[in-house]
């Protein structure tokens, strides 16, 4: 219980505050004043703890849940902002990139997700720039899954020596 002091003070802070500003109902906290805060109290809390050495595996359910709380504001108040599967995987590498430096193993997986992440958020951009080469493309990206398969299949059944 000693180790979860700060996630727990977090957690109790900033839920006593949502309560609070639901209660008065200031015209200042109304458009925070939804489930999407909630997502970002309890991220915060996960990163506070994370500052413990003990907690550092904390980091990446901190990013999320700050990430997607943080999304689920801003996603209609700004139209440049996108609304798409890659954000959530943008957000997703970001912690596991994060975590793999407090931590010294993942980044492997982070740079993956980055890279998926990056090619679905501008996967039209890079498809009008190929122009003439499109359906070429169009054609291969097809295939895209087979190499997962092959990949799987190998790191299943296949020894690393």
């Amino acid at each position: 219980m000693k180790d979860q002091r700060i996630f727990l003070g977090i957690i109790f802070l900033g839920f006593g505050c949502y309560v609070f500003f639901q209660q008065v109902n200031w015209v200042f906290a109304r458009p925070w004043l939804s489930w999407p805060t909630i997502l970002i109290i309890v991220g915060i809390a996960f990163l506070a703890q994370s500052s413990s050495p003990k907690s550092s595996n904390l980091v990446l359910p901190g990013i999320i849940f700050t990430g997607f709380g943080i999304h689920f504001h801003v996603v209609h108040k700004f139209s440049i902002w996108p609304d798409h599967i890659g954000i959530f995987l943008l957000i997703i590498a970001l912690g596991l990139l994060l975590l793999s430096q407090r931590t010294g193993s993942g980044l492997g997986y982070g740079v993956l997700i980055l890279f998926v992440a990056i090619l679905l958020l501008f996967y039209d951009q890079l498809t009008s720039w190929l122009g003439a080469i499109r359906t070429t493309f169009d054609s291969v990206w097809k295939l895209w899954p087979i190499f997962f398969i092959i990949l799987g299949i190998y790191l299943l059944f296949f020894k690393k020596k």
